[in-house]
């Protein structure tokens, strides 16, 4: 139990029984804080750090930083927080594992106790990444797919199982069970967590972080949460605070009333844009407003699902009473309801009319009156398109290269037209530029909001009552958040609909969203390459960056379930769905889709009949127990893990090989040369390992050598327990633009000096072999998109020491440094282009050796065509705990570290 410097321990009663809390109101009474007006966001963390106050590392100097919390100071200094609990899932999970396993090992080899290493936070992992979308359109599909996933899985999954025996506070959500997020806001999240503390229940609010970045998600439910790379969460586990910089906090205030037709993912994707363009990357968000009341939760979960699209930490909604309702709906018992209201009550943490209004750094205004139907693409999630303007969005992002493949020289690109015939099955059509081949209902983002998915489902009926059918060239999908979402269809009588589309169920996970679409139908992905037409996939996701749905898919648009079934009947995105029509009907009448849109009452109807507490309870009652596979799957044991050097899921990463006791101190690095030199907006999505392993690839060669054939390739998601699969597909994305490859795409470099062209993975083995350190160039928003941990450990691996961007995302800066790679900005101003570099440089960092603090200045010399260009960077490590981690080589050898310290190891 915590000390109590401030006498802020109270007790009570909710829920039929008496609890024991720390009481933000001792502040008030002792430092004059203005609880009242404090943002939400904020008053969770302060009760984090008070509760946890006397128990090192946390101080009454944390305390009275936050408290002092005030709109508009520019540095408060940086603070310790503890999550309740640590979020994973199986992509992102299964390295987690796979590092504290080789700890373990390592701790064993340095004279250790290995179950040292062990979860000290309650820790789940939901397998949700893995199944692909193989079998589509038949009643059959759910069952192949796991199968699939099993066949292709069952190394990762034999490791996940020992993990789940050989780790205490680990659990387990077996495959086919439902996407992380989802069952997180449905299932995992308390909103109030309580623990046995000293003998008595003491109650604290649920927070966590993820390893997928839109852990976020559960912050529609009251819960602060985001996502965090994997050595983060790693740390966190093993009972490592993470460390935060004072909280930028954005109020969000809502006004006005949304208009009749509207859906969630239009308000989502206008928000998104909003702030995308007021700038809030590693800022809190918090909504406020009395129109806050127009969001039903899973309204509220889809905007806070979102938040990485827009940059923001965590995008928080207080607890009202729309949360308790929510609760009561999912299952959650009348006692605990009773528990989150009287706390939050009690704490200041409710929201309802007569609240003040809180004190924001900066307040941002949107009026749900001016929503309208939209979408997002084609390829970025923050690109909001009005439904009216996707044909001209499609034929402007493609325009040259429409032009170029474009017959009838002289015709506008609008009016020409390629028309390629193809035959899939028994049925004839034609594909042409903008063709929708993909059309998934897709995502945690969308399939967690009844609202949405009913209403697909109702426009799925009237559209085969009036007897339109979807086009064969178009692969659909069903891949819901949880079983509850299928039972609730059922319920409905609308899955049938929703089936005779082609919408039949594929899986409960991430499929499309994620890369994991699966392949085209043989005549369709013929047709694409051999006509190298520009078609399209339409998902209800969040995330559309080029490469990411399907090699072959140049344009993705992310869209609500309903219009993912409209645009699936369309056929394509080259349709203005507010004038044209998406087919005939049986009588040869045009069918538009205002006939088909249900409206807001249809839809609330039919969700007051379909969904019940009692389905929740029933999918939810045996969570972690999984099917007969699952159970029957052999479980390793032991309190080390069996590594087997033949395995091509799961190596032992040498992230630990050699360590020293006490780290070697910072030395500037020297010599560098550029490995890549990348432009804006490069996601981790460019940088990670992901989607499908091509035969002719590093990897692919890599596997092929291990007698592994191509068709159990899987994916490299599905790898990432394996560094050497991982390494090779390290900046291998296909859609990549390395200014040094000459002009080619993909992961490909030029070799410097020898001149010679060769992938990224062959050109740092040379590297490595000429002791030769290496830098990577880019522009801004570096490491923009998904939380993975890989996009900083392939470079690591690769001997990327440093890299210098003219900006980065939160979550890639911070993982960066966790793996002991130096993250270093250009001067506001400045980018490579302006201090006319070329990327042939040779590289001297200055300034390492001297010491190190948080945001300091070194100077970079680039040597090159007889000239040296000197310039300053700022050191992008930016709190005194990042400076340990960079100076151990890393957050889990500073773990490791301090763990064989404690033992007394040598």
């Amino acid at each position: 139990m915590s000390t109590d410097p401030f006498d802020a321990y109270a007790r009570l009663e909710a829920g039929g029984r008496h609890v024991r809390y720390v009481r933000l109101a001792a502040l008030r009474d002792r430092l004059a804080t203005p609880l009242e007006r404090l943002p939400v966001t904020v008053k969770i963390l302060l009760e984090n750090v008070l509760r946890h106050c006397g128990t090192a590392p946390f101080t009454e100097r944390d305390v009275l930083t936050l408290a002092a919390w005030a709109p508009g100071q520019s540095d408060g200094g940086e603070v310790p927080f503890l999550p309740a609990r640590v979020l994973l899932q199986d992509f992102t999970g299964v390295p987690a594992v796979v590092d504290l396993a080789a700890m373990r090992s390592a701790m064993a080899r340095l004279g250790g106790d290995p179950e040292r290493i062990n979860p000290l936070m309650p820790t789940d992992l939901v397998i949700d990444h893995s199944v692909q979308v193989d079998m589509f359109g038949s009643a059959y599909a759910f069952m192949y797919n796991v199968q699939k996933e099993y066949e292709r899985n069952r190394e990762r999954y034999a490791l996940l199982r020992w993990a789940q025996q050989a780790f205490r506070n680990f659990r387990v959500v077996p495959p086919g069970t439902g996407i992380v997020h989802q069952v997180n806001l449905e299932y995992l999240a308390s909103v109030v967590a309580t623990r046995e503390d000293d003998g008595e229940v003491l109650a604290f609010p649920d927070t966590l972080v993820g390893t997928d970045s839109h852990t976020t998600m559960v912050n529609g439910l009251g819960v602060l949460g985001w996502g965090v790379g994997g050595i983060e969460a790693e740390a966190a586990m093993l009972g490592q605070p993470l460390y935060l910089l004072r909280p930028a906090v954005v109020g969000l205030q809502l006004v006005g009333t949304p208009p009749e037709g509207v859906t969630a993912t239009d308000l989502v994707l206008t928000v998104t844009q909003l702030l995308r363009r007021v700038g809030v990357v590693d800022k809190f968000v918090e909504f406020f407003g009395a129109s806050v009341k127009h969001l039903s939760l899973p309204d509220r979960a889809t905007i806070a699902n979102m938040s990485p699209e827009f940059g923001a930490t965590a995008t928080l909604f207080p607890i009202d009473a729309e949360t308790l309702r929510y609760l009561t709906m999912t299952g959650r018992s009348p006692a605990h309801v009773a528990l989150v209201e009287q706390y939050a009550k009690a704490q200041g943490l409710w929201r309802d009319d007569a609240t003040p209004d809180p004190v924001f750094d900066q307040v941002v205004t949107l009026d749900l009156a001016t929503l309208e139907p939209s979408v997002a693409g084609p390829r970025r999630p923050q690109d909001r398109v009005p439904l009216a303007q996707v044909p001209a969005s499609f034929k402007a992002a493609f325009a040259e290269r429409l032009a170029a493949s474009a017959p009838g020289g002289g015709v506008a690109v609008a009016e020409r037209r390629r028309v390629v015939p193809v035959k899939v099955g028994d049925r004839e059509a034609t594909l042409t530029d903008g063709s929708v081949v993909i059309a998934a209902i897709t995502s945690c983002t969308n399939t967690s909001n009844p609202a949405v998915m009913l209403g697909a489902g109702l426009l799925a009926r009237k559209a085969v009552e009036r007897g339109l059918a979807t086009p064969p060239t178009v692969k659909t999908s069903l891949a819901p958040g949880s079983a509850v979402v299928t039972a609730y269809l059922e319920r409905a009588g609308l899955l049938r609909y929703l089936e005779a589309l082609g919408f039949h169920l594929v899986g409960y996970g991430c499929t499309t969203c994620i890369g994991n679409s699966g392949p085209l139908p043989e005549p369709i992905a013929q047709a694409v390459a051999a006509h190298d037409l520009v078609v399209a996939a339409v998902l209800s996701g969040n995330r559309n960056f080029e490469g990411r749905i399907h090699p072959q898919v140049r344009a993705a648009y992310l869209a609500s379930p309903p219009l993912v079934v409209a645009y699936a009947l369309a056929g394509t995105v080259d349709v203005d769905l507010t004038r044209d029509p998406l087919g005939r009907d049986r009588d040869g009448r045009p069918v538009y889709l205002r006939d088909l849109w249900p409206s807001t009452h249809e839809i609330q109807e039919t969700m007051a009949q379909a969904v019940r507490p009692e389905l929740f309870i029933e999918r939810y009652r045996d969570v972690f127990t999984g099917d007969d596979t699952w159970r029957t799957l052999p479980v390793p044991t032991g309190a080390l893990y069996a590594w087997d050097p033949t395995s091509t899921y799961v190596q032992e990463p040498p992230f630990f090989v050699d360590l020293r006791l006490e780290p070697a101190p910072p030395a500037d690095i020297t010599g560098a040369r550029v490995l890549a030199w990348l432009g804006d907006s490069i996601t981790t999505d460019h940088i990670s390992p992901a989607g499908s392993i091509p035969a002719e690839s590093p990897a692919g060669r890599y596997l092929l050598d291990r007698g592994v054939p191509k068709a159990e390739f899987n994916s490299y998601g599905a790898r990432r327990g394996n560094h050497e699969v991982m390494i090779r597909g390290t900046f291998a994305n296909i859609r990549l633009r390395n200014r040094l490859a000459g002009g080619r795409e993909g992961g490909w470099t030029t070799h410097i000096p020898s001149g010679e062209l060769m992938t990224i993975y062959d050109a740092a083995v040379r590297y490595r072999q000429e002791g030769t350190p290496l830098l990577v160039i880019a522009g801004k928003e570096y490491g923009a998109g998904s939380s993975r941990d890989w996009a900083a450990k392939g470079p690591m691996l690769l001997g990327v020491r440093a890299t210098l961007a003219e900006s980065y995302e939160r979550i890639h800066r911070s993982n960066l440094v966790g793996m002991g790679v130096l993250p270093l900005q250009f001067e506001p101003g400045q980018n490579a282009d302006s201090l006319g570099l070329s990327g042939h440089e040779r590289y001297d960092i200055v300034g390492l050796a001297a010491g190190l603090a948080p945001g300091q200045r070194v100077t970079v010399h680039a040597h090159g065509d007889g000239r040296v260009v000197t310039f300053r960077a700022i050191v992008r490590i930016d709190s005194p705990m990042e400076v340990e981690y960079y100076r151990h080589g890393g957050v889990l050898p500073m773990v490791l570290r301090r763990l064989l310290a404690d033992t007394g190891a040598r």
